[in-house]
Formats: structure tokens, C-alpha cells, sequence
């Protein structure tokens, strides 16, 4: 069966964590049967990383807040996780409905697809940012 996503409540998440007038920093996109859906959305990283089980697949749109002394800026990430017990058939399967999902989440600095949970850490999430952020202006304090 083909998977669908519901459109409307995604973008509504999606919306959510890019507006600035919110505390929202975290939208997930979780499956129910061939449905992509909304899985949750919050302020803190840790919960975002809570929802990432090893019996789950999820996309999370993520605002994290990057830069240095001089200047501060958002940067947007789309990451893809696959937990380490998912089949074989939905880990294949994600890739094509990962196209569902860039068709509402368009505005994202960087793209992680994570199946190991040490790699979901927020400095490291942060540090890759960064990285594809431009001037850094830490690095003449070095």
C-alpha cells in the first residue's frame, strides 16, 4: 500500500517550529499503518530524541540556534531516523516517503538520516550546523 501523509496537520507542525513567535523548536513525522502524521512537537531537544526508539521510523524538522559571540542565527534540520530493530522492507521504503515529507518541510539547513542513537546528540546535531552555516567567527578566538 502507498504511504500517504495528511498534509494539512503536517505543514500546520512544520509552521509551528518555524514561527518565531513560538517556543516550538521540534515537529515529528511518525507513521500510523500508510499514514505519515504529526508524532509530536515541543521545546526541548531530549523529547524529540525520547520519541527516537529502536522499533521506530520518524522524520523530525528541528530549529536549533547556532553561531558565536558575533552573531546568532537559526538553522533549520530534517532528520531521518530509522531505529535498529525496523525491517529491512521499511527501512528501504523510507527513502521514497521521505519525498511526502520534503513536499511540506522545504527549509532545512542540513539533512541527518540516523539509525544510532549517539549520533542524535544535540552537540553534535549543533556542530554540523554550524559547520554548514558559513562564518564562524569562534574560530579567530582559536
Amino acid at each position: 500500500m502507498a504511504t500517504r501523509i495528511d498534509k494539512e496537520a503536517c505543514r500546520e507542525a512544520y509552521n509551528l517550529v518555524r514561527d518565531d513567535n513560538t517556543e516550538i523548536n521540534w515537529a515529528s513525522f511518525k507513521y500510523e499503518g500508510s499514514m505519515i502524521v504529526p508524532g509530536g512537537q515541543g521545546r526541548e531537544y531530549e523529547e524529540f530524541k525520547r520519541q527516537c526508539t529502536d522499533d521506530v521510523r520518524l522524520f523530525g524538522f528541528i530549529r536549533i540556534t547556532t553561531g558565536d559571540s558575533m552573531s546568532k542565527r537559526v538553522k533549520f534540520t530534517l532528520i531521518t531516523w530509522i531505529g535498529e530493530n525496523i525491517s529491512g522492507l521499511q527501512r528501504a521504503k523510507i527513502s521514497t516517503d521521505k519525498a511526502l515529507v520534503k513536499d511540506i518541510v522545504q527549509n532545512f539547513a542540513k539533512e541527518f538520516m540516523i539509525s544510532d542513537i549517539r549520533e542524535l546528540e544535540e552537540d553534535y546535531i549543533r556542530n554540523e550546523l554550524k559547520k554548514a552555516g558559513g562564518a564562524n567567527y569562534d574560530a579567530q578566538a582559536e
